[in-house]
């Protein structure tokens, strides 16, 4: 009369069982003494490879108090599993306790999994008798195994989960089964609990089951409560599978006690979520006092720079907190459901067909009162009771009232995203406006991609997190170094067609391991905005309001090199028509270029730094070097590659290497060619000044008796300590802003009151801020910056992609993928002309730069960026201007803007014919209005462009 099932009995000890016996009827006895009709068991064993939990649980009510068996399990067994070492789980609720006690057993078993073929083929992965545990496989029945075979195979083809319901013959049970790759998603089997209960629904039992293909299935029987007031199953199951997706999206959220508790839906909780981010992103914290305060200081004044900068970081950082800002939100929830009524009404569609009732989300709707935006504005103005409350709920207002387009109501999906209107952006802040953004949220991550143009391109560089602490001030400047990074790249894309843009991925705090499975999901929740929804319940059309289809380009950026193949092959398994172009950097048998194999960014970089030796007449092995960014680094280890110096310190992830003798070069070179760390370096190939401090080493003593107390902090800071001095410093890698106003005054403290260094280059983005760029130029420093130095990486990626427009699919493959390790002659010659073409563009920006420096004593680090804006202002001019209709003019300059190979090859027609005409009218205004700036500055007379048109053309 236990009603636990026998498979308690053959997995567990007669002690053992004897035991939970014995505790079982003591609770009864207790609860009749009390005269309580709630049962209180609390029993659970752990083993090393098994697990058994029983506890006493009220039917469709989600434990909220006490133990959390479900969530412990998620934690302990399920969010860790993999092919290699994966858990299965089994729970059973008992179908009456007798004696009128309201609650049931309900029993979790939890075994590690023994696979029939723990190491599958291509081949064997989709058979679920080669993949299947061997208990399961056992036990399933042919029915089952055949459902769960189509789901994993659908599973292995998709990103995110695949979710199947069938009727229970002569019942209103359902069965619910859930397919979704391990790792992709953390505490999804408590969430769908939690998910169903909302819906007064229970399960009776309910199934994890893992392959070795890395897929997880599970399985739940669920049934009505009596006199449940909800709807009825018929109707709630198809909301439940439609919510499910949103939960795999976001499992957990600091709002989960309100959904647990019915005080909001899934929808509700995780839109409330998703304002939250942005919430902490937006909301206005500097406010009218400091906009009065810009106009009265001298931004041209470092000391009033260095003001208000430390005022703009202070205020954003204390004013609204992420748990100040949650606090606000969890007081509330009544205007949380006010404001998401609001967004789903206009971003909800009813897509089910026309036959059935309309969906429990969309009755949802048609209940509540819509209130138009100012009405909403007056409702937070009369429940809010101080001003920052209100501030808090407007910016949901604001949230909504700019969303375009959205994933959230797609059926399937991985993550959210929404493709913004990015005009809510304050202009003091954003001086530039941006012409496109969009927000992605999921589990693993949160992130942003930004861009400047209509067709732009930029990289997508993956942020991680050392400490909480560092997590914490990665999240605030997350959007401002998006943004900072995407208008560099437009800056730095001045010599191509597309205009600059960037995409970030922060990673979460506890998902520092989980890169490839966060890009993988920003990746394919942002083709959701890019390509039309078709298919009805899977992909669903979604409401555009930006009324015209758009493209992104993504290219490859820190922690993304590798992942550039898996996306454009993502995009064409999704029926992109623009998945040839849609990422760079990709291997060598797609047609990819790439910048780490080539140098593609270190030859722009090196073209500066030689630029340098030349007009000032050094010889580059008598220069010393300082060089952040190591050897495992694409930068960082052609930049050894290429150069002759004499480098004296490599402060990389690992550490710092120093030796004032200049370090060894072929062990250098050594870990240059198998990317390794510093870490790796052979230490007895360094002089007696040398040494190397790793970041987990504490209480070292260096040559010179020096005591480092800390590792890490002595790597951070290293490129601001007096042994860092050299003739140049070459920035490959680090974090962005490591030189501000702040810290720039140790660059300026060297030995005999000379700065540290004579020359920077700025090969890694945004290491110095503009503030410290000006104030070591003051100083008498010569620094080229980032937009001008590291342009190399996208001039090869313009050119990969314009060859892949101008091929066609089977000349494409070709001259352009490289197969069996044969690189084709096409393809030799090509990259050879890249690398010529990066080279020589960057070569006549030094000279231009320098030339004008001479000239108008202006700081380059501000004749860089008006030499950018000047050629793409011009490049726009010219686009619009009759020289295009001109015939003979746009012939001669397009035969010189492109490729001499590609011309030879194909000739100018062939070309004309198959790269749209809007690229090519780019081309033709990027050549033209570089070509003149470089030669006449940021700023010619008004006769200079009728000389340089005559005597070029």
């Amino acid at each position: 009369n236990l009603n636990i099932d026998d498979y308690y009995f053959a997995l567990e000890s007669v002690e053992t069982i004897s035991n939970h016996i014995m505790a079982l009827y003591g609770a009864k006895i207790l609860a009749y003494t009390k005269n309580e009709n709630v049962l209180d068991i609390n029993l659970q064993k752990e083993a090393e490879n098994a697990a058994v939990f029983i506890h006493s649980s009220v039917p469709g009510v989600s434990q909220i108090h006490g133990p959390q068996h479900e969530k412990m399990i998620d934690e302990k067994f399920l969010d860790i599993s993999t092919p290699s070492e994966a858990y299965r789980v089994e729970s059973y609720r008992s179908s009456s306790n007798g004696g009128g006690l309201t609650s049931q057993l309900r029993s979790y078993f939890v075994t590690k999994c023994e696979f029939e073929n723990p190491a599958p083929s291509s081949e064997q992965e989709t058979d679920i008798r080669q993949v299947g545990d061997k208990s399961f496989l056992k036990k399933a029945t042919d029915h089952t195994l055949n459902v769960y075979e189509e789901v994993m195979q659908i599973a292995l083809q998709r990103t995110g989960p695949v979710i199947e319901m069938y009727q229970v013959k002569g019942s209103r049970e359902r069965r619910l089964v859930i397919g979704y790759r391990q790792r992709s998603t953390k505490g999804f089997f408590s969430a769908i609990s939690d998910l169903y209960h909302y819906y007064d629904l229970y399960s009776t039992r309910k199934f994890v089951e893992q392959f070795s293909n890395g897929v997880t299935i599970i399985g739940l029987y669920l049934h009505p409560l009596p006199n449940s007031k909800s709807d009825p199953i018929e109707h709630t199951i198809y909301q439940v599978m439609k919510e499910t997706s949103l939960l795999y999206c976001l499992p957990k959220t600091p709002l989960q006690q309100y959904f647990q508790t019915n005080k909001l839906s899934v929808q509700e909780m995780v839109y409330g979520y998703v304002g939250w981010i942005f919430a902490q992103h937006f909301l206005n914290r500097l406010g009218k006092e400091y906009l009065s305060l810009t106009s009265i200081l001298d931004r041209a004044n470092p000391v009033h720079e260095e003001v208000l900068s430390k005022l703009k970081k202070r205020l954003r950082q204390d004013t609204f907190t992420r748990e100040y800002i949650l606090d606000i939100m969890k007081r509330y929830p009544e205007l949380l459901k006010i404001l998401y009524a609001n967004f789903a009404s206009i971003h909800y569609v009813n897509q089910r067909e026309a036959t059935l009732e309309p969906t429990i989300s969309y009755q949802r709707l048609t209940n509540i009162e819509m209130l138009s935006v100012d009405d909403i504005s007056k409702k937070i103005k009369s429940m809010t009771s101080n001003a920052h409350e209100q501030i808090v709920f407007e910016s949901f207002l604001t949230f909504n009232t700019h969303v375009l387009k959205t994933n959230f109501y797609q059926t399937t999906k991985v993550a959210l995203s929404f493709r913004m209107d990015p005009s809510f952006l304050p202009e003091i802040e954003y001086p530039t406006p941006l012409y496109g953004m969009f927000l992605v949220v999921g589990s693993e991550f949160r992130g942003f991609h930004l861009r400047f143009g209509d067709v732009a391109r930029g990289g997508i560089r993956i942020i991680r997190s050392r400490n909480r602490e560092a997590y914490s001030i990665n999240l605030r400047t997350l959007f401002d170094e998006n943004y900072n990074l995407a208008a560099t790249q437009q800056r730095k894309n001045k010599d191509i067609p597309e205009g600059g843009s960037k995409g970030t991925i922060l990673l979460d705090i506890d998902q520092q391991d989980k890169p490839l499975v966060a890009f993988e999901k920003y990746v394919d929740s942002v083709l959701d905005l890019l390509i039309d929804g078709e298919t009805i319940g899977i992909k669903d059309k979604l409401v555009d309001l930006t009324k015209k289809p758009e493209i992104l380009f993504f290219g490859p950026d820190e922690g993304t090199a590798e992942y550039m193949d898996w996306a454009s092959q993502h995009a064409r398994r999704r029926g992109a028509s623009f998945w040839k172009a849609f990422t760079t950097g990709k291997s060598q048998s797609l047609g990819g270029i790439p910048h780490d194999l080539y140098g593609m960014t270190t030859r722009s970089v090196h073209q500066y730094v030689l630029g340098i030796y030349r007009t000032f007449g050094l010889q580059e092995e008598e220069c010393t070097k300082l060089q952040t960014g190591g050897p495992d680094g694409d930068l960082g280890s052609n930049e050894i590659k290429i150069s002759k110096d004499k480098t004296i310190a490599i402060v990389d992830g690992s550490g710092v290497l120093y030796d004032s003798e200049g370090i060894h070069r072929e062990e250098l070179a050594r870990l240059a060619d198998s990317r390794l760390m510093i870490s790796n370096f052979d230490t007895s190939k360094l002089s007696k000044s040398g040494f190397r401090v790793l970041v987990d080493e504490d209480n070292v003593t260096l040559p010179d008796g020096t005591l480092v107390e800390n590792g890490l902090f002595f790597r951070n800071t290293f490129h601001t300590n007096p042994l860092a001095q050299a003739t140049v410093f070459v920035p490959c890698g680090g974090r962005p802003e490591s030189v501000g106003l702040d810290n720039v005054q140790y660059l300026l403290a060297a030995e005999g009151g000379a700065p540290l260094f004579k020359y920077i280059v700025e090969g890694a983005n945004l290491f110095f801020t503009q503030e410290a760029r000006l104030r070591l130029e003051k100083a008498g420093v010569v620094i080229f910056k980032d937009a001008s130095a590291n342009k190399g990486g996208v001039t090869s990626s313009s050119l990969e992609v314009l060859a892949a427009l101008a091929f066609k699919d089977d000349e494409f493959g070709d001259n352009m993928c490289v197969k069996n390790g044969v690189v084709p002659a096409f393809y030799e010659s090509y990259v050879k002309e890249v690398q010529e073409i990066i080279e020589h563009n960057a070569a006549i920006e030094f000279e231009a730069l320098y030339r004008e420096f001479k000239r108008t004593k202006t700081p380059i680090s501000i004749l860089s960026d008006e030499l950018s804006n000047a050629i793409v202002q011009l490049q726009e001019q010219l686009q619009g201007s009759g020289l295009w209709d001109n015939l003979t003019l746009r012939t001669t300059v397009l035969k010189r803007a492109f490729p001499k190979l590609l011309l030879d090859t194909l000739g100018l027609d062939v070309l004309l014919q198959r790269i749209p005409e809007s690229y090519v009218k780019a081309i033709f205004g990027a050549y033209l209005a570089s070509q003149f700036v470089y030669k006449y500055g940021p700023h010619p007379d008004n006769f200079a462009f009728f000389e340089f048109m005559r005597e070029n053309f």
